[in-house]
Protein backbone atom coordinates (compact mmCIF):
# COMPACT_ATOMS: atom_id res chain seq x y z
CA UNK A 1 0.00 0.00 0.00
CA UNK A 2 3.01 2.20 0.80
CA UNK A 3 4.33 4.10 -1.86
CA UNK A 4 7.59 6.82 -1.26
CA UNK A 5 5.38 7.37 2.21
CA UNK A 6 2.79 7.93 0.44
CA UNK A 7 -0.64 6.45 -0.15
CA UNK A 8 -1.90 6.94 -4.31
CA UNK A 9 -5.20 7.07 -5.01
CA UNK A 10 -5.33 3.83 -6.81
CA UNK A 11 -3.89 2.33 -3.72
CA UNK A 12 -5.59 3.64 -1.17
CA UNK A 13 -8.55 0.91 -0.29
CA UNK A 14 -9.12 -1.15 2.68
CA UNK A 15 -11.16 -4.45 2.39
CA UNK A 16 -12.45 -4.81 5.53
CA UNK A 17 -15.82 -7.31 5.50
CA UNK A 18 -18.86 -5.30 5.83
CA UNK A 19 -22.35 -7.01 6.30
CA UNK A 20 -25.74 -5.24 6.74
CA UNK A 21 -28.94 -5.94 7.10
CA UNK A 22 -32.23 -4.07 8.58
CA UNK A 23 -34.60 -5.84 11.31
CA UNK A 24 -38.39 -5.71 11.19
CA UNK A 25 -38.51 -2.73 13.82
CA UNK A 26 -35.96 -0.50 11.74
CA UNK A 27 -32.92 -1.43 13.83
CA UNK A 28 -29.85 -1.16 11.38
CA UNK A 29 -27.45 -4.09 12.06
CA UNK A 30 -23.76 -3.58 10.67
CA UNK A 31 -21.61 -7.11 11.32
CA UNK A 32 -17.48 -6.86 10.59
CA UNK A 33 -16.23 -10.33 11.47
CA UNK A 34 -12.48 -10.12 12.34
CA UNK A 35 -11.45 -13.10 13.90
CA UNK A 36 -7.83 -12.03 14.77
CA UNK A 37 -8.89 -11.44 18.77
CA UNK A 38 -11.50 -13.59 20.83
CA UNK A 39 -13.18 -10.18 21.04
CA UNK A 40 -16.31 -8.01 20.27
CA UNK A 41 -16.81 -4.25 19.72
CA UNK A 42 -20.45 -3.73 20.21
CA UNK A 43 -21.41 0.11 19.00
CA UNK A 44 -24.87 1.62 19.23
CA UNK A 45 -25.56 5.01 17.28
CA UNK A 46 -28.67 6.85 17.98
CA UNK A 47 -28.97 9.55 15.38
CA UNK A 48 -29.97 12.31 17.94
CA UNK A 49 -27.20 15.18 18.97
CA UNK A 50 -27.27 18.44 20.05
CA UNK A 51 -28.70 19.78 16.95
CA UNK A 52 -31.98 18.31 17.97
CA UNK A 53 -32.60 19.72 21.53
CA UNK A 54 -36.08 22.10 21.07
CA UNK A 55 -35.67 25.44 22.40
CA UNK A 56 -35.29 24.74 26.06
CA UNK A 57 -33.83 21.26 25.99
CA UNK A 58 -29.75 22.71 25.76
CA UNK A 59 -27.75 19.84 26.85
CA UNK A 60 -30.68 16.86 27.05
CA UNK A 61 -29.22 14.99 24.89
CA UNK A 62 -25.81 15.12 26.51
CA UNK A 63 -28.03 14.86 29.98
CA UNK A 64 -29.56 10.98 28.65
CA UNK A 65 -26.24 9.76 27.79
CA UNK A 66 -25.65 9.69 31.23
CA UNK A 67 -29.50 8.95 32.03
CA UNK A 68 -28.90 5.89 29.92
CA UNK A 69 -26.20 4.55 32.42
CA UNK A 70 -29.09 5.19 35.30
CA UNK A 71 -31.17 1.26 35.47
CA UNK A 72 -33.57 0.12 33.28
CA UNK A 73 -36.19 -2.39 34.43
CA UNK A 74 -33.45 -5.25 35.00
CA UNK A 75 -30.31 -4.13 35.38
CA UNK A 76 -29.67 -1.83 38.55
CA UNK A 77 -28.29 2.01 38.20
CA UNK A 78 -24.64 1.66 37.65
CA UNK A 79 -24.44 -2.38 37.10
CA UNK A 80 -24.12 -2.04 33.23
CA UNK A 81 -20.73 -0.88 34.10
CA UNK A 82 -19.96 -2.87 36.88
CA UNK A 83 -21.21 -6.14 35.26
CA UNK A 84 -18.76 -5.66 31.89
CA UNK A 85 -15.87 -4.36 33.71
CA UNK A 86 -16.04 -7.61 35.70
CA UNK A 87 -15.89 -9.73 33.02
CA UNK A 88 -12.94 -7.82 31.15
CA UNK A 89 -14.74 -5.25 29.05
CA UNK A 90 -14.34 -1.83 28.52
CA UNK A 91 -17.45 0.71 28.19
CA UNK A 92 -18.38 4.35 27.96
CA UNK A 93 -20.64 6.58 25.71
CA UNK A 94 -20.27 10.10 24.44
CA UNK A 95 -22.59 13.18 22.80
CA UNK A 96 -21.96 15.38 20.19
CA UNK A 97 -23.93 17.61 17.90
CA UNK A 98 -25.17 14.96 15.29
CA UNK A 99 -25.12 11.72 17.36
CA UNK A 100 -25.18 10.09 21.25
CA UNK A 101 -23.08 6.48 20.76
CA UNK A 102 -22.81 3.69 23.54
CA UNK A 103 -20.02 1.35 23.57
CA UNK A 104 -18.49 -1.60 24.98
CA UNK A 105 -15.45 -3.80 23.71
CA UNK A 106 -16.13 -7.41 25.47
CA UNK A 107 -14.76 -10.85 25.45
CA UNK A 108 -16.66 -12.97 22.91
CA UNK A 109 -18.64 -14.92 26.27
CA UNK A 110 -19.71 -11.59 27.63
CA UNK A 111 -21.23 -10.45 24.27
CA UNK A 112 -24.76 -12.10 24.94
CA UNK A 113 -25.26 -9.67 28.47
CA UNK A 114 -23.93 -6.64 26.58
CA UNK A 115 -26.32 -7.11 23.86
CA UNK A 116 -29.02 -7.93 26.89
CA UNK A 117 -28.20 -4.87 28.63
CA UNK A 118 -28.06 -2.41 25.82
CA UNK A 119 -31.73 -4.13 24.83
CA UNK A 120 -33.18 -3.25 28.25
CA UNK A 121 -32.19 0.10 28.11
CA UNK A 122 -33.40 0.97 24.78
CA UNK A 123 -36.79 -1.27 25.55
CA UNK A 124 -37.04 0.23 29.53
CA UNK A 125 -35.40 3.08 30.74
CA UNK A 126 -38.29 5.76 30.43
CA UNK A 127 -40.37 3.73 32.44
CA UNK A 128 -37.43 3.89 35.22
CA UNK A 129 -37.24 7.74 34.73
CA UNK A 130 -38.14 9.68 38.02
CA UNK A 131 -37.21 12.44 39.91
CA UNK A 132 -34.40 10.91 41.69
CA UNK A 133 -32.56 9.67 38.91
CA UNK A 134 -32.90 12.77 37.02
CA UNK A 135 -31.79 14.67 39.72
CA UNK A 136 -28.74 12.49 40.25
CA UNK A 137 -27.33 12.85 36.80
CA UNK A 138 -28.37 16.44 36.31
CA UNK A 139 -26.03 17.43 38.97
CA UNK A 140 -23.19 15.16 37.26
CA UNK A 141 -23.81 17.35 34.09
CA UNK A 142 -23.98 20.35 36.08
CA UNK A 143 -20.70 19.49 37.36
CA UNK A 144 -18.98 18.38 34.49
CA UNK A 145 -20.29 21.29 33.17
CA UNK A 146 -18.39 23.46 35.82
CA UNK A 147 -15.14 21.52 35.77
CA UNK A 148 -14.84 21.25 31.62
CA UNK A 149 -16.02 24.90 30.69
CA UNK A 150 -16.86 27.43 33.10
CA UNK A 151 -13.95 27.07 35.89
CA UNK A 152 -10.82 26.66 33.39
CA UNK A 153 -8.96 28.70 31.18
CA UNK A 154 -10.41 29.07 27.72
CA UNK A 155 -13.26 26.56 28.57
CA UNK A 156 -16.06 28.66 26.27
CA UNK A 157 -14.19 28.91 23.23
CA UNK A 158 -16.30 26.70 21.42
CA UNK A 159 -19.69 27.70 22.61
CA UNK A 160 -18.69 31.07 21.81
CA UNK A 161 -17.30 30.18 18.44
CA UNK A 162 -19.91 28.58 17.27
CA UNK A 163 -22.56 31.45 18.48
CA UNK A 164 -20.45 33.86 16.02
CA UNK A 165 -20.91 31.40 13.15
CA UNK A 166 -24.45 30.51 13.91
CA UNK A 167 -27.59 32.34 13.85
CA UNK A 168 -29.48 32.48 16.96
CA UNK A 169 -31.96 29.24 16.94
CA UNK A 170 -29.59 27.57 14.47
CA UNK A 171 -28.98 23.72 15.67
CA UNK A 172 -25.56 23.81 15.77
CA UNK A 173 -25.57 27.31 17.60
CA UNK A 174 -25.42 25.87 20.57
CA UNK A 175 -22.86 23.42 21.99
CA UNK A 176 -23.46 19.75 23.79
CA UNK A 177 -22.68 21.00 27.31
CA UNK A 178 -25.71 23.19 26.94
CA UNK A 179 -27.10 25.66 29.66
CA UNK A 180 -28.13 25.31 33.31
CA UNK A 181 -31.21 26.77 33.39
CA UNK A 182 -32.27 23.92 30.86
CA UNK A 183 -30.84 21.27 32.08
CA UNK A 184 -32.87 22.19 35.37
CA UNK A 185 -35.81 22.70 33.21
CA UNK A 186 -36.01 19.14 32.67
CA UNK A 187 -38.71 16.79 34.33
CA UNK A 188 -39.31 13.21 34.55
CA UNK A 189 -41.95 13.57 31.85
CA UNK A 190 -40.20 15.99 29.71
CA UNK A 191 -37.07 13.50 29.47
CA UNK A 192 -39.66 10.28 28.93
CA UNK A 193 -40.94 12.54 26.04
CA UNK A 194 -37.43 13.37 24.52
CA UNK A 195 -36.50 9.59 25.08
CA UNK A 196 -39.42 8.41 23.21
CA UNK A 197 -39.16 10.74 20.29
CA UNK A 198 -35.08 9.59 20.01
CA UNK A 199 -34.66 6.51 21.53
CA UNK A 200 -35.97 4.48 19.40
CA UNK A 201 -34.94 0.94 17.51
CA UNK A 202 -35.47 3.11 14.24
CA UNK A 203 -33.46 5.32 15.06
CA UNK A 204 -30.48 3.18 16.30
CA UNK A 205 -27.32 1.67 14.06
CA UNK A 206 -26.10 -1.54 16.00
CA UNK A 207 -22.47 -2.51 14.68
CA UNK A 208 -20.77 -5.62 15.66
CA UNK A 209 -17.09 -6.09 14.97
CA UNK A 210 -15.15 -8.69 16.20
CA UNK A 211 -15.16 -12.26 16.41
CA UNK A 212 -18.44 -13.26 15.50
CA UNK A 213 -19.97 -14.03 11.89
CA UNK A 214 -22.72 -12.47 10.00
CA UNK A 215 -25.11 -14.76 10.75
CA UNK A 216 -24.31 -15.38 14.59
CA UNK A 217 -24.37 -11.43 14.64
CA UNK A 218 -27.66 -11.29 12.99
CA UNK A 219 -29.24 -13.66 15.00
CA UNK A 220 -28.19 -12.17 18.31
CA UNK A 221 -29.53 -8.93 17.02
CA UNK A 222 -32.89 -10.30 16.23
CA UNK A 223 -33.15 -12.20 19.65
CA UNK A 224 -32.49 -9.15 21.83
CA UNK A 225 -33.34 -6.29 19.77
CA UNK A 226 -35.93 -7.87 17.43
CA UNK A 227 -38.76 -8.02 20.05
CA UNK A 228 -38.76 -3.85 20.52
CA UNK A 229 -41.39 -1.70 18.68
CA UNK A 230 -40.13 0.71 16.02
CA UNK A 231 -41.86 2.80 13.67
CA UNK A 232 -40.84 4.53 11.01
CA UNK A 233 -36.97 5.54 10.53
CA UNK A 234 -37.40 9.46 11.05
CA UNK A 235 -36.67 11.55 8.10
CA UNK A 236 -34.80 14.63 8.52
CA UNK A 237 -35.34 17.34 5.88
CA UNK A 238 -32.41 18.23 3.98
CA UNK A 239 -30.34 20.67 6.04
CA UNK A 240 -29.92 24.55 4.58
CA UNK A 241 -26.54 24.93 3.82
CA UNK A 242 -25.13 28.32 5.10
CA UNK A 243 -22.77 30.08 3.15
CA UNK A 244 -19.09 31.70 4.43
CA UNK A 245 -19.56 34.57 6.93
CA UNK A 246 -20.43 37.75 4.94
CA UNK A 247 -19.21 40.16 7.37
CA UNK A 248 -16.62 39.24 10.05
CA UNK A 249 -18.15 38.86 13.47
CA UNK A 250 -15.52 39.63 16.70
CA UNK A 251 -15.68 38.65 20.16
CA UNK A 252 -13.21 40.03 22.82
CA UNK A 253 -12.85 38.21 26.33
CA UNK A 254 -10.77 39.46 29.53
CA UNK A 255 -10.32 36.50 31.67
CA UNK A 256 -7.90 34.77 33.84
CA UNK A 257 -6.00 33.23 31.11
CA UNK A 258 -2.35 32.14 31.00
CA UNK A 259 -1.76 33.99 28.14
CA UNK A 260 -3.42 36.59 25.43
CA UNK A 261 -5.19 33.66 22.45
CA UNK A 262 -6.46 34.29 19.37
CA UNK A 263 -9.24 31.72 17.53
CA UNK A 264 -10.61 32.49 14.16
CA UNK A 265 -13.35 29.96 12.94
CA UNK A 266 -14.98 29.46 9.81
CA UNK A 267 -18.06 27.78 8.41
CA UNK A 268 -17.38 25.07 5.93
CA UNK A 269 -19.44 22.24 3.81
CA UNK A 270 -20.50 20.10 5.46
CA UNK A 271 -18.36 16.29 6.39
CA UNK A 272 -17.56 13.64 3.93
CA UNK A 273 -17.75 15.98 1.29
CA UNK A 274 -15.54 16.49 -1.18
CA UNK A 275 -15.42 20.69 -0.22
CA UNK A 276 -15.43 19.57 3.17
CA UNK A 277 -11.85 16.77 2.45
CA UNK A 278 -10.35 19.51 0.58
CA UNK A 279 -10.99 22.79 3.07
CA UNK A 280 -9.81 20.00 6.22
CA UNK A 281 -6.49 19.58 4.16
CA UNK A 282 -6.12 22.85 4.07
CA UNK A 283 -6.33 23.45 7.64
CA UNK A 284 -3.97 20.56 8.20
CA UNK A 285 -1.62 22.49 6.00
CA UNK A 286 -2.32 24.90 7.87
CA UNK A 287 -2.11 23.98 11.90
CA UNK A 288 -1.54 20.26 12.17
CA UNK A 289 1.87 19.09 13.57
CA UNK A 290 5.38 20.41 14.00
CA UNK A 291 5.65 21.16 10.18
CA UNK A 292 2.63 22.96 9.51
CA UNK A 293 2.42 26.74 8.47
CA UNK A 294 1.13 27.96 12.06
CA UNK A 295 3.68 26.08 13.90
CA UNK A 296 7.19 27.07 11.42
CA UNK A 297 5.80 30.69 11.09
CA UNK A 298 4.02 31.70 14.55
CA UNK A 299 6.09 29.41 16.94
CA UNK A 300 9.62 28.57 15.33
CA UNK A 301 9.77 31.19 12.81
CA UNK A 302 8.55 35.06 14.13
CA UNK A 303 8.51 33.51 17.76
CA UNK A 304 5.00 35.53 18.93
CA UNK A 305 3.53 32.34 20.18
CA UNK A 306 3.60 29.72 22.44
CA UNK A 307 1.76 26.88 20.44
CA UNK A 308 -1.04 27.30 16.98
CA UNK A 309 -2.96 25.00 15.33
CA UNK A 310 -5.51 24.61 13.37
CA UNK A 311 -8.41 21.70 12.73
CA UNK A 312 -12.16 21.13 11.23
CA UNK A 313 -15.26 19.98 12.87
CA UNK A 314 -17.01 17.65 10.66
CA UNK A 315 -20.97 17.70 11.12
CA UNK A 316 -23.39 16.53 8.53
CA UNK A 317 -26.28 19.44 9.21
CA UNK A 318 -25.31 21.35 6.29
CA UNK A 319 -22.86 22.98 7.76
CA UNK A 320 -19.09 22.10 9.07
CA UNK A 321 -16.62 24.36 10.92
CA UNK A 322 -12.93 25.00 11.02
CA UNK A 323 -10.98 27.11 13.16
CA UNK A 324 -7.52 28.17 13.69
CA UNK A 325 -5.80 29.70 17.04
CA UNK A 326 -2.38 30.82 18.60
CA UNK A 327 -1.82 31.33 21.90
CA UNK A 328 0.46 34.15 22.83
CA UNK A 329 4.08 34.37 24.38
CA UNK A 330 4.31 36.57 27.26
CA UNK A 331 5.78 39.68 25.86
CA UNK A 332 3.37 39.51 22.61
CA UNK A 333 0.15 41.39 22.45
CA UNK A 334 -2.84 40.43 20.96
CA UNK A 335 -3.05 42.93 18.31
CA UNK A 336 0.35 41.78 17.08
CA UNK A 337 -0.89 37.91 17.85
CA UNK A 338 -3.82 38.20 15.88
CA UNK A 339 -2.06 40.39 12.94
CA UNK A 340 0.44 37.11 12.37
CA UNK A 341 -1.86 34.93 12.59
CA UNK A 342 -4.48 36.40 10.23
CA UNK A 343 -1.45 37.18 7.79
CA UNK A 344 -0.63 33.44 7.70
CA UNK A 345 -4.19 31.93 6.68
CA UNK A 346 -4.40 34.76 4.24
CA UNK A 347 -1.34 33.68 2.62
CA UNK A 348 -2.77 30.09 1.88
CA UNK A 349 -6.54 31.73 1.22
CA UNK A 350 -4.79 33.19 -1.36
CA UNK A 351 -1.61 31.36 -2.71
CA UNK A 352 -2.73 28.14 -1.91
CA UNK A 353 -0.48 24.95 -0.57
CA UNK A 354 2.50 23.37 -2.50
CA UNK A 355 1.88 19.86 -3.79
CA UNK A 356 4.56 18.90 -1.04
CA UNK A 357 2.45 19.90 1.97
CA UNK A 358 -0.86 18.69 0.30
CA UNK A 359 1.39 15.08 -0.05
CA UNK A 360 2.21 15.70 3.34
CA UNK A 361 -1.27 16.41 5.10
CA UNK A 362 -2.89 13.30 2.98
CA UNK A 363 -0.34 10.90 4.58
CA UNK A 364 -0.84 12.16 8.00
CA UNK A 365 -4.34 11.61 6.85
CA UNK A 366 -3.56 8.43 5.91
CA UNK A 367 -1.30 7.53 9.06
CA UNK A 368 -4.42 8.09 11.19
CA UNK A 369 -6.91 6.75 9.49
CA UNK A 370 -5.44 3.22 9.33
CA UNK A 371 -4.33 3.27 12.81
CA UNK A 372 -7.97 3.92 13.69
CA UNK A 373 -9.75 1.30 12.18
CA UNK A 374 -6.58 -1.14 13.36
CA UNK A 375 -8.63 -1.10 16.22
CA UNK A 376 -12.06 -2.74 16.24
CA UNK A 377 -14.03 -0.18 18.60
CA UNK A 378 -12.54 2.61 16.89
CA UNK A 379 -13.82 0.67 13.37
CA UNK A 380 -16.78 -0.01 14.84
CA UNK A 381 -17.34 3.31 15.67
CA UNK A 382 -16.45 4.72 11.93
CA UNK A 383 -19.23 2.24 10.41
CA UNK A 384 -22.24 3.05 12.87
CA UNK A 385 -21.37 6.57 11.21
CA UNK A 386 -21.67 5.94 7.57
CA UNK A 387 -24.69 3.73 8.66
CA UNK A 388 -26.15 6.18 10.72
CA UNK A 389 -25.44 9.57 9.01
CA UNK A 390 -24.73 8.09 5.22
CA UNK A 391 -26.81 4.94 5.19
CA UNK A 392 -24.00 3.53 3.77
CA UNK A 393 -21.49 1.52 6.42
CA UNK A 394 -19.11 0.22 3.40
CA UNK A 395 -17.84 3.35 2.82
CA UNK A 396 -15.48 3.00 5.41
CA UNK A 397 -13.91 0.87 2.77
CA UNK A 398 -13.69 3.78 0.41
CA UNK A 399 -12.69 6.63 2.55
CA UNK A 400 -9.84 6.62 2.26
CA UNK A 401 -9.61 7.11 -1.56
CA UNK A 402 -11.89 10.00 -1.52
CA UNK A 403 -8.92 11.77 0.35
CA UNK A 404 -6.27 10.63 -1.60
CA UNK A 405 -7.86 11.48 -5.09
CA UNK A 406 -7.73 15.34 -3.95
CA UNK A 407 -5.31 17.37 -5.75
CA UNK A 408 -3.65 20.56 -4.74
CA UNK A 409 -6.01 22.44 -7.16
CA UNK A 410 -8.61 20.95 -4.97
CA UNK A 411 -7.08 22.08 -1.89
CA UNK A 412 -6.39 25.73 -2.85
CA UNK A 413 -9.79 26.27 -4.15
CA UNK A 414 -11.05 25.18 -0.62
CA UNK A 415 -8.91 27.59 1.23
CA UNK A 416 -10.11 30.24 -0.89
CA UNK A 417 -13.76 29.75 -1.14
CA UNK A 418 -14.23 28.99 2.48
CA UNK A 419 -11.07 30.31 4.67
CA UNK A 420 -10.54 33.48 3.87
CA UNK A 421 -9.57 35.82 6.66
CA UNK A 422 -12.52 38.23 6.23
CA UNK A 423 -15.06 35.07 6.42
CA UNK A 424 -13.77 34.62 9.54
CA UNK A 425 -15.08 34.75 13.35
CA UNK A 426 -12.75 35.52 15.54
CA UNK A 427 -12.85 35.19 19.80
CA UNK A 428 -9.75 37.05 21.39
CA UNK A 429 -8.79 36.11 24.61
CA UNK A 430 -7.11 38.80 26.51
CA UNK A 431 -5.15 38.29 29.60
CA UNK A 432 -7.15 40.05 32.58
CA UNK A 433 -4.86 42.27 34.68
CA UNK A 434 -5.14 41.69 38.65
CA UNK A 435 -4.01 44.25 40.96
CA UNK A 436 -1.06 42.17 42.64
CA UNK A 437 -1.88 44.71 46.13
CA UNK A 438 -5.62 43.42 46.67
Amino acid sequence: MWCDGAVSASQARVDYPVHTRQLSNGLVVVVSPDHSVPIVAVNLWYDVGSRDERPGQAGWAHLFEHLMFQGSANVASGEHLNALQNVGGSVNATTSFDRTNYFETVPVGALDLALWMEADRLATLADHLDEANLDTQREVVKEEKRQRYDNVPYGHVMPQLLELLFPAGHPYAHSTIGSMADLDAATPETAQAFFARHYRADNAVLTLVGDISPKEGFKKAERYFGWIPGWNRRQRPAAAALPALAEPQRHDVWSAVPADAVYLAWRLPERDTTPFDAADLALAVLGQGQASRLHLGLVRGRQVAAGASAAGLGLIGGNSVGYAMARGLPTVGTAALEAALREEVARLANEGPSEAEVDRAKVQYSREWLSELSQFDARADELSAFATLHRDPERVNRRLFEIMRLGVDDVAAAASAWLAADSAASLCYHQEVTDAST
